[in-house]
Formats: C-alpha cells, sequence, structure tokens
C-alpha cells in the first residue's frame, strides 16, 4: 500500500510581499500552518509579525505572492471570499482590545450578534457558558472591561475569540503586559482550547515562555522572509545561528541589535 499523501495545509503562504512606502517589511515569505495544529512564529519587534497576520485576514493589500485557507485564494479576491474566509476565524488581540462601552457579555458576544447568529437572550447565554470555558463566572457578565484586572481582559479576549467556535484562531503577542504567572495562565487556556477546538492556531510572540507553552512548531521570521521552521523540541537544537541568538536572548550574534 502506498503511503497516504500529507494533508494539504490550512493556511498556504507563498511568495508574500508587502512593503511600505521604500521600506519592505514581508520579501517573498512561504509559510504552510498545518491543520490542527498550532505554530509560533517568532522574531523581533519592527520584523512584520503584525504585518503577517493584517496580510491573512485581508485588513492589509500584499503586494505579491499568495494566501490560501483551505486552498481559496485570498490575495484579490471579492469582499464576499474574504469574509468567508473571516467567519472562519477567531482572534486573541494584542492587549485584549475590547469595546469599553460594552458590558463583558456584549464583548464576548459581538461576533455572534454582529453577524446576527443568535438573538440577544440566547448571545447573553453563550457569553457566559464561554466565559466559563476562560476561567469567568456569570459575575463577570455585567461588568465593564474598565472593572477587570490584565488578567481578566485576556480572558475576555479569549473568550471572545473562541465564541462562534473557529477553525482558525490567531493569536498576537497573548501575554504583553502580564506578569510571569498569568501568563502562564493564559498559555496553559490557549493550549486547552485549541485542543478542545481542533482548531488550527498561528501565533505572533516574542515570548519564548509563551511560544514553548502553546507552540507545535514554530517559524523565524527575520528580514521579511521565514529563515526557519521546525517542531518546537528541535528550538534549543535549531542548528540555525539566528534562532539560537533569539531564543536565548544574546546580544552578541548575526542579529544586529539597533540595526
Amino acid at each position: 500500500m502506498s503511503p497516504r499523501p500529507p494533508a494539504p495545509p490550512k493556511i498556504r503562504i507563498r511568495g508574500l510581499e508587502k512593503r511600505f512606502g521604500p521600506k519592505p517589511v514581508l520579501r517573498g515569505l512561504d509559510l504552510d500552518v498545518p491543520e490542527g495544529r498550532s505554530l509560533v512564529v517568532i522574531g523581533g519587534s519592527g520584523s512584520g509579525k503584525s504585518v503577517l497576520i493584517k496580510c491573512i485576514l485581508g485588513l492589509l493589500k500584499p503586494d505579491a505572492g499568495s494566501i490560501r485557507i483551505d486552498g481559496t485564494e485570498l490575495v484579490g479576491a471579492s469582499r464576499a471570499t474574504l469574509e468567508a474566509a473571516r467567519r472562519k476565524v477567531g482572534m486573541l488581540f494584542q492587549g485584549a482590545a475590547l469595546f469599553d462601552s460594552l458590558p463583558v457579555w456584549e464583548n464576548v458576544a459581538f461576533g455572534l450578534l454582529a453577524r446576527r447568529l443568535v438573538d440577544r437572550k440566547r448571545a447573553r447565554e453563550r457569553a457566559i457558558a464561554t466565559l466559563a470555558r476562560v476561567g469567568l463566572g456569570p459575575e463577570a457578565a455585567d461588568l465593564y472591561p474598565a472593572e477587570l484586572s490584565g488578567g481578566m481582559q485576556k480572558r475576555v479576549g479569549l473568550a471572545r475569540a473562541i465564541a462562534a467556535e473557529p477553525e482558525i484562531l490567531f493569536f498576537d503577542e497573548p501575554t504583553t503586559g502580564l506578569d510571569p504567572i498569568m501568563a502562564d495562565v493564559i498559555n496553559e487556556l490557549i493550549r486547552t482550547l485549541v485542543s478542545e477546538l481542533g482548531a488550527t492556531a498561528l501565533s505572533i510572540t516574542h515570548d519564548m515562555a509563551s511560544v514553548r507553552k502553546i507552540a507545535d512548531r514554530v517559524a523565524m521570521l527575520y528580514e521579511g522572509r521565514i529563515i526557519w521552521e521546525g517542531p518546537v523540541e528541535r528550538l534549543d537544537d535549531s542548528g540555525d545561528p539566528y534562532v539560537d541568538q533569539f531564543v536565548h536572548g544574546r546580544a552578541t550574534g548575526p542579529i544586529k541589535v539597533g540595526v
């Protein structure tokens, strides 16, 4: 019996380019995100990690290249095609990005209400059930973001990301601004929820503790390209001097600080 061919990636990116004026940010980036796996993209500040996610979501228009989700091309796609792809995605934004004027339950149910998937009564019930999945009780539902600690805001942002049970989850610097203990709590939640949903996850971070906790695979972004990609178990034995310097936070090496 011939071996089964590998499953196509959930997200496939080829030759992705994006510049802002004369400054190139992404320079022919190639990346595959396997279905049902958690891939974390690492790289320094300003390396283009957030630009990559914005291009996938269609929030930025690439200058060249291909982005496919489930085989559907998104670069140059119609609004309807982009909207269909976005409906597969949940996202935890850096800083949680909650709506200050809405109570917690409406923040969590925002996507459900905006797409009119459920009525308000059912949306509130769904929000409270989802809050429970991230360790928050029903008493949090009617609070406002300003009444929450940073860790609670991250939990609410995570609940909003998973409320519609998406096929794909994006995490943008999920532990920024949190103390080490709360960061570990959020990382544990991310790992558990991605597994429970059977979702494909793409995260961007420079927090190596977070990488080691939530990643199945890791890709290093440097000067607009993926220069190394492999299983998280290989992170300390990558054989790449750029990855080695970044992972261990060394000031000396091929990555020039401040350049």
